[in-house]
């Protein structure tokens, strides 16, 4: 109620500072970054709130009637036109220098922030300013592409947006069958890593006893979840989504789950790519379930390996022999699984692959490869379970030969995992997963030895 009303009062302070300004579009109908620009000088200029409110609403709004070429134009004046006041920061220089200090170091700090900031800062103050400058940096991290100042821009968007998506304003909310339809058709169109069929499908996912759903929601976004995590409480750590998400399986008492299975977390907002959630997110699931349900006493997801397939077939580190390569090629047959010579075969070889995938395979930056392992293992978990054939899915074959792995989360043991892999690039693994490494190893040397 007290969202709804600043939101309007907001919304009427906008529009009666547009009829104020009396800005009209330009003759010919059509938007172009050059003339977006001449109104951001303005909104930078005016101290009025409610015609810099209206002037920022104007801009948003001219903003969405730029087509593609324009609005790299916008980002690009915006990269180069809009950093810091050379003068200005010239001048805090030299005072800092003359009389170094607390407070002119703090002066020294403030000039050096780029004009763009306090753009995007006064732009937020429109109604709806959030979720257009949410939008916006989508469309700029959708152009960046090695673009140097667009990548600069993009920082002191991103340094905003983290200041305003901060865990502080994050609320907690338990998505079930008694959730608004509106925000229903969302996690449907939303869910990243196991498509939602239908809402027979979502109602056996949120609604059963043995099913939980949790997002995360900003104020500034009232119905939008940012990123939610779908739960099953099974008995034991499962190594397959099939039977996880099938229409006939059996329900599981809540007497008897004692495993919480995190098998989907899905982002739903580009234009807040590189900020993170998902830790706050699993931790305070956690908790809320350690609560409720005090028996349970595994932490675990059942996670894709979506980089496994491209890498095995693009990497030059891959340890694979001469005669085993061909074998891989089978990968790309449909239901080469259901063949049992070949299933075989094939587990020999690419099971101790996907462990070497992730204890010893790196990106060209050193980084580990695969996107899902980096947030996990970043968060502090540890790789407890590499699974054969876990998601024999088109998708899953596509991406991942078939393989999900088991991320266990230990709340005695995260920080310090945490800090093995921030610090040192440690992979915390179980011994079943070096196991596989090793025997990897093993097999190799006897074929050349042989």
């Amino acid at each position: 109620m007290a969202n709804a009303f600043f939101s309007d009062l907001l919304a009427t302070i906008s529009e009666r500072g547009r009829t104020l300004l009396n800005r009209g579009k330009p003759d010919d109908g059509k938007e172009d970054a050059a003339g977006l620009i001449e109104l951001c000088e303005a909104v930078l200029s005016g101290r009025g709130e409610a015609s810099g409110t209206a002037m920022a609403s104007e801009v948003l709004d001219r903003y969405h009637d730029l087509d593609a070429t324009e609005r790299r134009t916008f980002f690009h004046v915006l990269a180069q036109n809009f950093g810091p006041d050379r003068d200005r920061v010239n001048r805090a220089i030299e005072t800092w220098v003359a009389e170094p200090g607390e407070g002119n170091g703090g002066a020294l700090h403030f000039a050096s922030e780029p004009r763009r900031q306090e753009l995007i800062r006064r732009l937020n103050r429109a109604p709806g300013g959030t979720a257009d400058l949410v939008a916006m940096r989508a469309d700029l991290l959708g152009l960046i592409n090695g673009d140097k100042d667009l990548a600069a821009l993009d920082r002191d968007v991103a340094h905003l947006l983290a200041s305003w998506f901060n865990r502080g304003f994050l609320v907690l909310r338990r998505i079930d069958w008694s959730t608004p339809a509106n925000i229903l058709e969302k996690i449907i169109r939303y869910e990243a890593v196991h498509e939602i069929r239908d809402w027979d499908d979502l109602r056996r996912r949120i609604d059963p006893v043995d099913r939980r759903c949790y997002a995360f929601f900003h104020p500034a976004l009232v119905d939008e979840p940012l990123i939610f995590v779908e739960v099953a409480l099974t008995e034991t750590i499962p190594g397959a989504i099939a039977p996880l998400l099938a229409e006939d399986r059996e329900l599981v008492g809540i007497e008897r789950a004692r495993t919480a299975v995190f098998y989907s977390i899905s982002n739903t907002q580009r234009g807040l790519g590189g900020i993170s959630f998902g830790n706050f997110l699993i931790k305070q699931v956690v908790e809320e379930l350690r609560r409720e349900l005090p028996k349970l006493e595994d932490f675990v997801t059942l996670s894709p390996v979506p980089g496994f397939m491209s890498w095995l077939k693009k990497a030059d580190d891959v340890p694979v022999s001469d005669e085993d390569r061909p074998l891989l090629g089978h990968l790309d047959t449909p239901d080469w699984w259901k063949n049992a010579e070949l299933e075989g075969q094939l587990r020999s070889v690419v099971e101790p692959l996907a462990a070497y995938y992730f204890l010893k395979a790196r990106s060209s930056k050193g980084r580990l490869i695969d996107s899902v392992a980096r947030f996990h293992l970043g968060n502090g978990a540890r790789l407890e379970r590499i699974n054969w054939l876990g998601d024999t899915s088109t998708k899953g074959q596509r991406e991942s030969a078939g393989i999900m792995v088991n991320y266990l989360y230990r709340l005695d043991d995260i920080e310090k995992n945490h800090e093995a892999y921030a610090n040192d690039g440690t992979v915390v693994a179980s011994s079943a997963v070096k196991k596989l490494l090793k025997s990897e190893g093993r097999r190799l040397l006897d074929m050349r030895l042989g």
